[in-house]
């Protein structure tokens, strides 16, 4: 692109909404309008870019966004846009809309989506902002909505732990983060909680008879498990832990919390209005700098540039000392 053309996004949100997209969506924004370029929001996700929901954003079009939880340009999860009749309909109304580049905030499923179309429209220079509470995308040490989500279980647990200890119970805990123990682990961590059970280091009978047997010998009659929620058509879960422990030892009362979409609301923290804002940021610059079918992250607190393909193939793993940590300081 030469740089006297006036460059035309269409950014979007999709799949499930994070604290700090809208603050992503405003720093996209008036960094493009800072440049001279145009911006169009569309609503709806994938949707909205199949079937024409494109609205042009101005500077005041994002005022008093940076705050608010969710996102104002609506989300939708989309199977048609897996298809390529999918790509052909909203590739027509990216042209039809004048837009050459799309700037997805998303996840792992949406930045699938984003890599496949860039790959089908190369006319189209896609750039991918992580933004999902599970902290899962390879190439990023964070992710949008992150750090609100786990300062939301941290303080649904404390609470929790009041009541565990008032009637000598023990509560499983369950979180969002079915392929990703993220969420699970840092907050078992942060809320002094006995254990947690994520999908990198699945707990089998003699780990959870270890558990049971260390809170004894502690005399710990009360506890807090946290646990990552189930993969769909699998065990696991909070409900699945808590029957067991019922059946394999009976003298526990045993209580289930299932937080679920309590931990996508609220306003986003500091740390996610700041992290939104850099990436959004970023995202303008790494267009400006000419790159395209990028995820633009953050790295040792360093914006990187990764691309889509390894952004979205390569599993992200968990520090495995965190696991160490929460074993030695829940003894």
């Amino acid at each position: 692109m030469s740089e006297d053309r006036k460059r035309t996004l269409a950014i979007i949100t999709s799949g499930g909404d994070a604290p700090g997209m809208n603050a992503c969506v405003r720093a996209v924004t008036r960094s493009a309008i800072f440049k001279g370029w145009k911006v169009f929001g569309v609503y709806r996700g994938y949707e909205g870019l199949m079937n024409g929901l494109f609205e042009e954003l101005i500077s005041s079009s994002v005022s008093n966004m940076i705050q608010r939880g969710g996102t104002f340009l609506k989300t939708a999860r989309s199977e048609e846009f897996m298809t390529p009749e999918g790509h052909q309909k909203a590739h027509e109304q990216m042209l039809a809309h004048g837009a050459d580049t799309l700037i997805v905030i998303g996840g792992n499923g949406s930045l699938t989506g984003a890599r496949d179309f860039a790959k089908d429209f190369p006319d189209i220079a896609v750039i991918g902002i992580p933004g999902t509470i599970d902290n899962d995308l390879y190439g990023t040490d964070l992710t949008i909505g992150y750090d609100t989500a786990l300062n939301t279980i941290v303080d649904c647990v404390d609470k929790i732990r009041d009541t565990a200890t008032s009637h000598d119970r023990i509560f499983f805990i369950e979180v969002m983060g079915r392929d990703a123990g993220f969420l699970a682990q840092n907050s078992a961590i942060a809320s002094g909680a006995e254990a947690a059970i994520i999908p990198e280091d699945q707990t089998d009978v003699d780990q959870l008879a270890q558990f049971i047997s260390r809170g004894m010998r502690k005399s710990k009659n009360s506890s807090i498990v946290i646990v990552s929620e189930a993969k769909s058509g699998g065990n696991g879960g909070a409900m699945y832990y808590a029957d067991r422990v019922r059946k394999e030892y009976p003298q526990y009362d045993v209580r289930v919390t299932i937080l679920g979409h309590l931990q996508r609301g609220g306003t986003p923290s500091a740390s996610d209005r700041i992290l939104a804002s850099r990436l959004g940021y970023a995202a303008i610059e790494a267009l400006d700098e000419g790159q395209r079918n990028i995820m633009v992250g953050i790295d040792d607190d360093k914006i990187v540039y990764v691309p889509l393909t390894r952004a979205v193939k390569q599993d992200k793993p968990i520090d495995k000392e965190l696991i160490s940590v929460l074993s030695v300081l829940s003894i």
